[in-house]
């Protein structure tokens, strides 16, 4: 039975991955998103807005033999943290599943997996300290109104009686490939580290107190996507992803400059989210000097500059909680891929300088 993996959302972080993770393996793969994306490795783009009911039902309804679903769009609002629980936020994105399951379960009768994404937001990780470590089915935060909740029912509402199951992946920090992503950290670093090169600076620290946190690679959390769609036991299940190892930003700082070619220097707090924009003429000078095929910085960097300050603890004078979650479940169903997080922001920095996106090291 040949496959075909639908992907939704493949101009993000985890889409763009998965896209290209299924792509460069041979499979058909349909990957939606409204803009096209960077590349798309063989894989067929399909330009579709998920709010628009109308025309997911036109463009879904004839996809009879997609196998696997790797559903990973995501609405954010400007300045993100704060529409983080606000409720048009939590509807639009249930809209969106719910626009693109409807007619494409219909049509699809070999459909037998779908893999969906939440993150530690469902533990309360933006309002809350977490649990240490966080486990899934034991410390999520239902009371707190977050849209992972209303995808979630729909997905199991829906499975019932269905010969096909879902995995949900609760990923930690995701580092990757996208541009204009609302929560990708590396060209949101790049663009701020390349405006200090060019002043002949070191790269300062802008962030706040240190917390122990964990990243996940985007690639990693592909190869996840790909097990669990093929994994003997067919069960529905939750699972927390992480790189294997644990960071905090102030120690792997030095890796990150010399990643850019930049010294590391001393915690200079600045809200990125609010300064740099500013200095988007200062980017642009920038692109033109080394002839980048990166955008302007609003396109670039998406609202990424507030995931920097909210991630980075921009604004705290002492150490915030731990944000630790448990891979147990995970490693004991059988998935032990890792990377270094250090190895991982010099592979997705030197990416973007081979691909043009940030100046030279």
């Amino acid at each position: 039975m040949q496959e075909h993996i639908l992907v939704a959302g493949a101009t993000g972080l985890v889409g763009f991955a998965a896209m290209k993770h299924f792509a460069e393996r041979g499979y058909k793969v349909t990957a939606l998103s409204r803009r096209k994306p960077f590349e798309t490795f063989g894989a067929r783009h399909l330009p579709l807005d998920l709010t628009d009911r109308a025309a997911c039902a036109d463009a879904l309804s004839g996809m009879s033999d997609v196998t696997r679903i790797v559903y990973a769009a995501l609405y954010e609002k400007p300045g993100l943290v704060a529409g983080w629980c606000e409720a048009d936020q939590i509807e639009t994105n249930r809209r969106m599943l719910e626009n693109l399951f409807d007619p494409l379960e219909k049509a699809a009768p070999r459909l037998r997996h779908v893999s969906l994404l939440q993150g530690t937001k469902a533990y309360g990780a933006h309002v809350r300290p977490l649990s240490v470590p966080a486990r899934e089915d034991r410390d999520e935060m239902k009371e707190q109104p977050n849209f992972y909740w209303d995808q979630e029912d729909y997905l199991r509402a829906k499975q019932q009686g269905r010969p096909w199951h879902w995995t949900i992946f609760r990923p930690q920090i995701i580092f990757g490939f996208s541009l204009g992503a609302a929560m990708n950290l590396i060209p949101a670093i790049g663009v701020y580290g390349a405006l200090l090169k060019e002043q002949g600076r070191p790269l300062a620290y802008p962030g706040g107190a240190s917390s122990v946190l964990e990243a996940v690679d985007a690639d990693l959390l592909a190869d996840a996507i790909a097990w669990a769609g093929v994994r003997d036991r067919q069960e529905n299940a939750i699972f927390n992803v992480t790189n294997g190892d644990v960071f905090v930003w102030k120690n792997v700082w030095p890796a990150i400059a010399d990643a850019l070619g930049m010294k590391p220097g001393e915690t200079v707090p600045m809200s990125l989210g609010a300064e740099m924009p500013k200095r988007a003429g200062e980017w642009d000078t920038i692109r033109a000097k080394y002839n980048l095929d990166a955008p302007d910085m609003a396109s670039f960097v998406g609202e990424s500059f507030f995931y920097a300050d909210f991630t980075m603890a921009y604004g705290a004078d002492r150490d915030t909680p731990a944000a630790i979650v448990s891979t147990i479940a995970l490693r004991r169903a059988g998935f032990h891929e890792f990377i270094d997080t250090e190895e991982m922001f010099r592979k997705y920095f030197r990416l973007f300088q081979e691909k043009r996106l940030l100046p030279p090291r």
